[in-house]
């Protein structure tokens, strides 16, 4: 609602010099006094992921829209310009046992990551609504089948709802957060991720960082961070580390 209310007034005082398809106002800012910056870690991920993207293929997923969205099907493939090759060139990398998300909504984010998960893998996806009752949801019974997708229902920003899920989450190799991207969501998710003693290094991706709603919570993070926007979602891509506390300390 926020989000919105800001671009009606922006509209107002700042039209937009170009057309698009969809617009949304944000802000750039100086990076020499930002308040944290990449890791080599990361540096070196994003080259190895970029190039990845670049080869890796979505056509089965592209089929899934079926005319369902008001934007075309082949957006689900489009690199650079959307996230879902460059989630997809992160599970072929890191190889990922555990995968956690946050917000499954039409599901296309698990999707694409499932289709190069390794047999042993899992995705843990977590959201308010039950996958079947999502508005244009992509996903089928099929898709769960075999065990490496399961949805929870339930709100990680609610505190008992994140203390039930902390031992899974301590074991988490890669965290996609594409939830509320209302800043407020997000912060919260953040504070309780940095308590977590994890079993090893995740990666944590953060989408639609450049929306405005978004811009003091990425800003503001003191991880080591990359913003990978231009060869992500156009709206936003983020890749970050969290503070690490072994569970062996």
């Amino acid at each position: 609602m926020l989000n919105r209310v800001s671009s009606a007034v922006h509209r107002r005082l700042a039209p937009s010099p170009v057309d698009a398809r969809h617009m949304e106002y944000s802000m750039i800012y100086s990076e020499d006094d930002a308040v944290s910056h990449a890791s080599q870690r990361l540096i070196e991920l994003s080259t190895e992921a970029i190039v990845c993207a670049g080869r890796t293929k979505l056509d089965d997923l592209q089929i899934r829209l079926g005319g369902r969205f008001s934007y075309p099907d082949d957006l689900v493939n489009l690199w650079p310009g959307e996230h879902y090759r460059l989630l997809a060139a992160l599970i072929q990398i890191l190889n990922p046992q555990l995968v956690i998300e946050i917000g499954t909504a039409e599901g296309l984010s698990a999707l694409c990551m499932l289709k190069y998960l390794s047999r042993n893998g899992r995705i843990v996806t977590f959201d308010l609504v039950p996958w079947a009752q999502y508005p244009r949801t992509c996903l089928t019974e099929e898709d769960f089948r075999d065990g490496r997708l399961r949805q929870v229902v339930g709100d990680l920003g609610e505190d008992e709802i994140f203390e039930r899920h902390a031992e899974l989450l301590s074991k988490a190799n890669l965290v996609f957060i594409d939830a509320a991207k209302d800043g407020v969501l997000e912060r919260r998710l953040i504070a309780r991720f940095e308590k977590l003693r994890y079993e090893s290094k995740p990666l944590f991706v953060f989408d639609d960082i450049r929306l405005w709603n978004m811009l003091s919570t990425w800003r503001d993070l003191r991880w080591p961070k990359l913003d990978l926007t231009s060869f992500g979602h156009w709206c936003g891509t983020g890749i970050c580390e969290p503070p690490i506390t072994s569970l062996d300390t």
